[in-house]
């Protein structure tokens, strides 16, 4: 399956979840698209419940399923919660730390900035999205990217920034302190669920 490309929006509104984790897809119209959207939801399935949880995080991060699928086997042969362990990896993609320093203001322009080679890891360029970013490394804007537009509007819209990563604005770069822990990430994900999917 490949990786889905369409309208965010309507994809938040057929889940029931800000896949841009901003809940503007879903604040004026938080029901489901169609003709007979504002009708009841229908009850899930226990296997309808895990389906929908695993769709919630794979659109959110933007991954297809064969991608989504290795990650989530990954997670399970390392210590710990399999679950959170999961969570830990994606957040570690560099397309999300790009996100999450405030490069751009969603993962799908993340991914955009990192294809197009205008980010470097450790002062290399990097332009593979899917790319594992390890503790300590520094992710920085190449140098003849540092004017561009959308980078500049995108840091000015930055209200706070996760507790895992910390900026130096005046290099234009950022450093992957430490893994992120549970709490700091998104509370509408109840990823024992996407567990009891994979493992039933």
């Amino acid at each position: 399956m490949s990786r889905y490309t369409g309208s965010t929006y309507r994809k938040s509104r057929r889940l029931g979840f800000s896949i841009l984790e901003t809940g503007k897809e879903i604040a004026k119209k938080p029901y489901i698209p169609g003709q007979h959207g504002q009708e009841r939801r229908k009850k899930l399935s226990n296997y309808g419940e895990q389906l929908q949880e695993k769709q919630k995080v794979r659109f959110m991060y933007g991954i297809n399923e064969k991608q989504f699928r290795k990650i989530f086997d990954e997670a399970g042969k390392m210590k710990g919660v399999h679950g959170e362990n999961f969570l830990k990896l994606l957040e570690s993609r560099l397309d999300n730390l790009v996100y999450r320093i405030g490069f751009s203001t969603t993962r799908k322009g993340a991914r955009q900035l990192v294809n197009h080679g205008h980010i470097t890891v450790n002062g290399k360029k990097v332009d593979i999205p899917s790319y594992r970013c390890k503790v300590g490394d520094v992710i920085s804007v190449k140098e003849n990217a540092r004017e561009m537009a959308i980078i500049k509007s995108s840091l000015e819209a930055v209200n706070k920034r996760v507790e895992f990563i910390t900026y130096d604005e005046n290099k234009m770069s950022a450093t992957f302190v430490r893994l992120p822990e549970r709490s700091e990430l998104n509370a509408n994900i109840n990823e024992s669920l996407i567990v009891e999917f994979y493992n039933r």
